[in-house]
């Protein structure tokens, strides 16, 4: 694994916070508390960071994108066998195109999955995303090792959350109370089309809706563009074996602003084809999101200048953003 790649973003070896992160007493060892350190500096000073020694192996990584690489290969009507549907709970392959960020078409072809759930358990908030995923059948391991793939970045995930809810100067639990009994997911497999132009728009520029993103991407084209504190672009350049993490809107919220969830896009400049797996770790589907209480008493007077509103039902919140995004999807397109 590469630890010595030159980048704009932090690499964080998350390593020694995994060796202690089922132990109550974690926060008093050494080396836990210098990843607490450096987590705490890149949350606020970026909101993106690279995550390596995170224990997941690097030919898993590796795997999900080539067999990601050989369906996104496949005739387009082999593809189109795993549709997106609204009728479907928007669970599917979508054609390039069909997504839309902030109005503007995004060049890319995306399957889109979702924690399955059962029929009725959210109400009718959760009645748009009802369903099952729809896997692809060839490569023919692909839901197998997919559904792996997420339970390994779902526990990765909570052990980041207990170094980030040190970090605020809590407990490692902190986000595992009413929140997070029940956490929801999101997967976005997306391919990329290789341009032979520049600065194609691969995915316009906003912020995740969740709490954590973990980014999987192929290791030999740079697309991924975050925005800094300055105002400026800069490039999120492949680390191979790593995973890019960044926090999005929940926890925004959660941490009463003090962590902001950052503005990123995906700008196409390579004639290469480049997928890019990226899964989302959820509070709750039906969880009322607002600051902890833990939060607004160290952080009284700090206000989420983001545009999320101070207190929001995760799943709705989820909900209004798949309908802005496939606003113009049709059920026979």
């Amino acid at each position: 694994m590469v630890t010595d790649y030159k980048s704009l973003l932090p690499v964080i070896d998350i390593g020694p916070l995994l060796a202690k992160c089922d132990d109550s007493d974690m926060a008093d060892d050494a080396g836990v508390a210098q990843v607490v350190r450096k987590l705490d500096k890149a949350c606020r000073d970026v909101g993106f960071f690279y995550v390596i020694g995170h224990g997941i192996s690097e030919d898993l990584i590796n795997k999900v994108k080539e067999m990601t690489h050989q369906f996104f290969q496949l005739p387009y009507e082999e593809k189109l066998r795993i549709k997106i549907t609204p009728a479907g709970g928007y669970r599917g392959y979508q054609r390039i195109g069909v997504n839309f960020t902030s109005g503007i078409q995004d060049m890319h072809e995306a399957i889109d999955c979702y924690r399955e759930f059962k029929q009725g358990k959210f109400g009718d908030i959760g009645k748009v995303l009802e369903g099952q995923n729809q896997w692809p059948g060839n490569p023919q391991e692909y839901k197998d090792v997919m559904e792996e793939y997420i339970k390994l970045c779902t526990d990765l995930s909570r052990n980041i959350l207990r170094g980030i809810s040190l970090a605020l100067g809590g407990s490692p639990y902190e986000f595992e109370g009413k929140m997070l009994r029940d956490p929801f997911w999101v997967m976005r497999i997306i391919g990329y089309p290789g341009v032979n132009q520049e600065d194609v728009i691969g995915c316009g520029a906003h912020t995740d809706y969740g709490l954590l993103t973990l980014i999987n991407q192929d290791d030999d084209k740079t697309a991924l563009q975050v925005k800094n504190v300055d105002g400026d672009w800069i490039p999120a350049i492949p680390i191979p074996g790593s995973f890019i993490c960044n926090i999005g809107d929940m926890l925004t919220i959660l941490t009463n602003g003090v962590y902001e969830s950052t503005l990123h896009k995906v700008i196409n400049n390579s004639p290469k084809y480049r997928v890019c797996v990226a899964f989302f770790y959820e509070t709750n589907f039906d969880a009322e999101v607002e600051p902890l209480d833990i939060f607004k008493e160290k952080y009284p007077r700090k206000l989420v200048t983001s545009q999320v509103a101070k207190r929001v039902v995760y799943g709705q919140h989820l909900i209004n953003k798949v309908q802005a995004t496939f606003a113009n999807l049709v059920e026979n397109s």
